[in-house]
């Protein structure tokens, strides 16, 4: 088996005295793992790093078991924000969640295009930490958790829509939900709409609704806690001020 695709580094670790197994979210065949030889020098290390994007040349005796992979970098990769480690927490973080989320060798395009707009984002930094709730919430569509944001669950409404149901990832209007509030989940207007501004705590908002169902649809299906990465970038965030 070989193929040769697009990629973004996912995780990587030692193995053996010189190798690595590196963790790839591939453009078209989704998450694989492959073992690159020379991975621990210092020549390939740095574009080992968790987010970095690659050209990846993937070849396999037989298709089930673990094959080799030829990586070439593209662009700067985490290089280019040595200077913003919030940032860095911020890929880190999206690293780990698809990681952790996807299942392997199964193609999720719509995950890799998710990750690629962050990446981009990255630089911006009064704008990707939302990007970085958009990423969750296309990861949750492309897994099949898609949460449903056009219409009230209890009405049809399709205006004034303010919270979300914990159990279905419904939208529902204030109207509908005033009695029921303190038990559903805060809608951030930028998850409607792109041409909404941010206002304070909305980016809090959104990461509380994409991880309540990453952990509840994905994770805890697993038996596995949201990674620690992303624990870590909430509390980066906090103390930023940029919840």
């Amino acid at each position: 088996m070989e193929f040769e695709d697009d990629a973004f580094v996912l995780s990587a670790r030692a193995h053996g005295e010189t190798g690595a197994i590196v963790e790839l979210l591939t453009a078209q065949h989704g998450k694989y793992a492959a073992h690159v030889a020379g991975g621990s020098s210092r020549k390939i290390r740095p574009f080992l790093q968790p987010g970095a994007q690659v050209l990846a040349r993937y070849r396999a005796r037989v298709s089930d078991q673990l094959g080799s992979a030829m990586l070439e970098p593209v662009g700067e990769g985490p290089a280019a924000l040595f200077d913003d480690p919030l940032a860095l927490a911020g890929l880190a973080a999206a690293a780990a969640v698809a990681a952790g989320a996807l299942p392997e060798r199964e193609p999720h395009p719509g995950a890799y295009l998710a990750f690629e707009a962050l990446t981009s984002a990255l630089t911006h930094p009064d704008i990707w930490p939302a990007v970085f709730v958009r990423f969750e919430a296309g990861l949750l569509q492309d897994l099949g958790f898609g949460l449903d944001l056009s219409k009230c669950a209890a009405t049809g409404a399709v205006d004034d829509l303010v919270y979300v149901s914990p159990r279905t990832g419904r939208a529902v209007s204030r109207q509908a939900g005033e009695p029921y509030k303190d038990r559903l989940l805060t809608l951030p207007p930028f998850m409607l709409s792109s041409q909404t501004g941010l206002a304070a705590g909305d980016v809090g908002a959104g990461l509380a609704l994409t991880g309540h169902f990453l952990q509840a649809f994905i994770f805890g299906p697993l038996n596995r806690p949201l990674p620690p990465a992303r624990l870590w970038l909430l509390d980066r965030l906090a103390e930023s001020g940029r919840l």
